[in-house]
């Protein structure tokens, strides 16, 4: 979950990605979370069988707890967007107002997996070292203490590229936009309605189009704000 998940967070922020189509990258962000998902589960599969082998209660810590909890939320989470994002059947407006709640779920679930594994390895080495004990500090003790520290500092510049602004990827062309606010580039239906061709006419037609492209962008940059 760790390495896929913070991968399909930041599909979409890489430059060299911002060539391929929005579709694409779109598959490419569900592929890599069913990928996570499917791991997930076989993980979990794999705790149970080993703790019902040793005779190890299941679900009694802390790391448990939370760790069920953000796989039920995942599983939520992917259900969702695959049913609102990818399939082309939810109307705009639905997706629009939905947007900044998936970016949300999905960077909390992420730091929470991050929170699970510190806590994971937390009492793993508890429960492991006995002699020497882990207060001690053996070189075990350190090696995990270290791989922790690294897993909060790769999180932390995961959830720093999903929240700037200069890592977001470009808007779409803005004539496709227009038409959604009323805009009208060359060629369109409006232009044509215009009988008496004075320049006049064409010069503010122009001039209404540039405001449109302009009003455009502003709303444009601000629902990239709030969204990934």
């Amino acid at each position: 979950l760790v390495s896929v998940l913070s991968s399909a967070i930041i599909v979409y922020r890489l430059p060299w990605t911002w060539k391929c189509s929005k579709l694409l990258m779109k598959f490419i962000h569900a592929g890599l979370n069913t990928i996570a998902m499917i791991l997930t589960i076989v993980s979990m599969v794999a705790v149970f069988d080993f703790h019902n082998s040793k005779s190890i209660p299941n679900m009694y810590s802390l790391h448990s707890w939370i760790g069920l909890a953000a796989l039920i939320f995942y599983s939520l989470q992917l259900f969702l967007g695959f049913a609102i994002f990818l399939l082309p059947f939810a109307p705009v407006p639905l997706r629009a107002a939905l947007m900044p709640i998936h970016v949300y779920s999905g960077l909390t679930i992420f730091a929470t997996v991050i929170a699970t594994a510190l806590m994971g390895i937390t009492e793993k080495l508890m429960f492991s070292l006995q002699n020497p004990k882990y207060s001690a500090s053996p070189p075990e003790a350190i090696f995990v203490n270290s791989l922790g520290l690294l897993l909060v500092i790769f999180g932390a510049l995961i959830l720093w590229m999903a929240s700037r602004p200069h890592w977001k990827r470009p808007p779409e062309e803005n004539a496709k936009v227009l038409q959604l606010i009323g805009g009208t580039p060359e060629g369109t239906e409006a232009e044509s309605t215009m009988t008496d061709g004075s320049n006049a006419d064409k010069s503010e037609l122009r001039i209404n189009s540039e405001a449109a492209r302009k009003q455009n962008l502003k709303l444009d940059e601000a629902g990239q704000r709030s969204t990934m």
